[in-house]
């Protein structure tokens, strides 16, 4: 159902059994998938694709132009997959040319309110933005990660999967998978266990896992020689602690300790 006041472009693709509430505004060339619900007042801009079974509440800016001073209006995307929500003035920007025209969001992800993700971030699935969480551009978060309230993320940064930071902190370097990370400026402060229990990771495998952070992070070694250690030894076959070990060697910002 489109509500009377809404102003939807001749041109968009709208999926069967999508709600757009009042006054919400959709440009030409968007393409919202079935089932999807469009709160009143939500924006979205022409290049924005938007999955089945959304739901964006209201105030929301979806598809916006990138905040990047060297975009220059050339045609960009926003690319947002199945089952997410995105709550209460949220603001998901497009990618630019230079960070290769796209930002996307995966599937069944949970962006609480004034959230926001600049251009060319790459979200996976299952990941969560905390009330007033930033992302700044060319951000790759991985699976099941989640950002706590108010936290800011810089440019070019990674977040491993199933990692925990923390409310109110400022992450400059990666944050590696299966940690939690806190503080002005982010610091480890173990494996984020809870997390790892509540997604019913094995015992063996937190085992492998705290000692893989133990090794790498706690004995004063070089980060070259004590990824050897861990490599040397038997937890290493584990897929999870062969994921940490290739995040770390695949840093470019350097990896949070």
């Amino acid at each position: 159902m489109i509500h009377p006041t809404a102003i939807v472009d001749p041109k968009a693709e709208i999926g069967e059994r999508v709600e757009i509430g009042p006054y919400s505004i959709v440009g030409k060339d968007v393409s919202i998938g079935e089932g999807t619900r469009v709160g009143p007042h939500v924006v979205i801009r022409e290049g924005s694709t938007i999955g089945k079974r959304c739901q964006i509440f209201q105030f929301s800016s979806i598809g916006e132009a990138p905040q990047a001073v060297a975009y220059k209006g050339e045609r960009t995307s926003l690319i947002i997959g199945d089952d997410n929500v995105m709550r209460e003035c949220v603001t998901l920007h497009r990618g630019t040319v230079k960070g290769g025209g796209k930002t996307v969001i995966g599937d069944r992800n949970f962006i609480m309110a004034y959230s926001h993700v600049a251009h060319d971030c790459q979200i996976g699935n299952q990941v969560v933005l905390a009330n007033g969480a930033t992302l700044a551009g060319h951000i790759i978060i991985e699976d099941c990660a989640v950002i706590g309230g108010l936290a800011a993320v810089h440019q070019f940064c990674r977040i491993g999967a199933h990692a925990f930071v923390s409310g109110v902190t400022g992450v400059v370097l990666d944050i590696p998978p299966y940690m939690l990370a806190a503080g002005n400026r982010a610091k480890l402060f173990g494996l984020n266990t809870v997390g790892l229990k509540r997604q019913n990771f094995r015992a063996e495998t937190i085992r492998a896992l705290k000692t893989a952070y133990r090794i790498i992070f706690r004995t004063g070694l070089t980060l070259e020689k004590a990824i050897k250690t861990v490599e040397e030894s038997e937890i290493s076959r584990l897929p999870e602690v062969e994921h940490l070990l290739r995040f770390i060697r695949q840093t470019k910002r350097g990896i949070c300790r």
